[in-house]
């Protein structure tokens, strides 16, 4: 699989024209937040649209996410529950967002470290059992079961275990999806119905 080429070369170009040291990228913003604890508070969003899957088309569906440079993906209901599991299923863009955040928490942590990677791979497997989806299998859980990431970790140079174990250690602490899965935040859902809305959690 290959980036899309405007996105690659959007980031070939953030490549050659700046000095991509993570230290000096963080040194300002750290001081920034220390001052103004306000200033690091973030949000990430992602949207669905219906304008070219309609509301009304059971199994697919597109979510837009980023705002930089938006990605759209269309996305497809799991096979296991009824779809075709043609386009990315919900649960694989969880399991991308894991393995994608793991991975740039690697790749940061190293830069930091001055450890210099020559090939990095994130693989995460998700399992969860879609009986009770399907509302049948009463005392199944909905929602998944297993979670399980491995890492594939080459380095240049000679490095002995125990550095690469605490960058890894490092990275896993900084990982924002990791984190948020492992000590999930209430989630507060607002349901609007045309000009009504109503929020529980």
């Amino acid at each position: 699989m290959t980036l899309q080429p405007e996105h690659q070369r959007h980031i070939r170009t953030i490549a050659s024209a700046k000095l991509l040291g993570v230290r000096e990228r963080q040194m300002l913003l750290r001081q920034h937040y220390n001052n103004v604890p306000d200033a690091a508070w973030v949000q990430d969003h992602a949207r669905t649209v219906d304008a070219q899957v309609p509301a009304s088309h059971p199994i697919h569906g597109h979510v837009i996410c980023g705002e930089g440079i938006p990605v759209d993906v269309p996305v497809s209901v799991h096979r296991a529950v009824g779809g075709e599991s043609d386009f990315p299923c919900p649960g694989e863009i969880l399991a991308a967002a894991l393995a994608s955040c793991l991975d740039t928490a690697i790749r940061m942590i190293a830069n930091l470290k001055g450890i210099e990677l020559a090939h990095l791979e994130v693989q995460v497997s998700l399992g969860a059992d879609v009986r009770r989806t399907l509302m049948t299998g009463e005392k199944v859980p909905v929602g998944f079961q297993t979670a399980s990431l491995k890492v594939d970790l080459k380095a240049k140079g000679e490095l002995q275990e125990a550095q690469l174990h605490a960058l890894l250690d490092a990275a896993e602490n900084s990982c924002v999806i990791l984190q948020t899965l492992q000590a999930p935040p209430p989630v507060q859902i607002e349901r609007c119905f045309g000009a009504a809305a109503r929020i529980s959690s």
